[in-house]
């Protein structure tokens, strides 16, 4: 079976052009984006947060699954990459960027919690995991990438790796699943 998605946003293809015009190499894999997408569409209304804009491609994958009572969060530490988000996605007014540093992000924030949680960055994946799962609703979802390794990885970065999946595996109040697919996913689902 052929897994790739023939629905790609119509944003993506700009989006993909600035991350080369911009060396950024880290965009959401096109697999892991339409599970963004039908994860979001299961969520009518739903409020959404993304850690790790990057250019953006996860954020238009996540906003071609939302309808439009549905709100997107999404944070970002470089504000130059960001910026290719914005200028492109920041017409959307069912989003709202935030640029910073995603661990203090996670310790400000003060709101409701969210119906899906993706973690695409460091903080909320590697640091600040119990306050990112804290702020997953009950029935709502988890979801981290990149988790097969790459040529890239630093050599500790397997470790992190390693305890992340430990630490998730078998948490309480969340049912877990791993899936060897795209760039290694990890979704949880908050059971109580």
């Amino acid at each position: 079976m052929d897994d790739t998605t023939p629905r790609i946003p119509p944003a993506v293809a700009g989006l993909r052009a600035a991350a080369a015009d911009h060396g950024f190499t880290m965009s959401c894999d096109a697999r892991t984006g339409a599970l963004l997408a039908a994860l979001a569409a299961a969520r009518p209304g739903g409020r959404i947060l993304e850690l790790g804009t990057g250019v953006g491609e996860g954020t238009a994958w996540l906003l071609s699954g939302m309808d439009a009572a549905a709100s997107l969060v999404t944070v970002e530490l470089d504000g130059d990459v960001q910026a290719v988000a914005r200028e492109q996605l920041g017409g959307d007014p069912r989003v709202g960027f935030a640029c910073g540093d995603g661990g203090a992000w996670l310790e400000a924030y003060r709101g409701a919690p969210f119906d899906l949680v993706f973690a695409d960055t460091w903080p909320g994946k590697y640091t600040h995991l119990d306050t990112a799962l804290g702020l997953v609703a009950p029935g709502g979802t988890y979801l981290v990438d990149d988790l097969l390794p790459q040529p890239d990885w630093p050599a500790t970065h397997l470790d992190s790796v390693h305890r992340l999946l430990g630490e998730l595996t078998d948490r309480p109040g969340f049912r877990t699943v791993r899936m060897g697919w795209a760039s290694g996913l990890l979704m949880a689902v908050r059971t109580s």
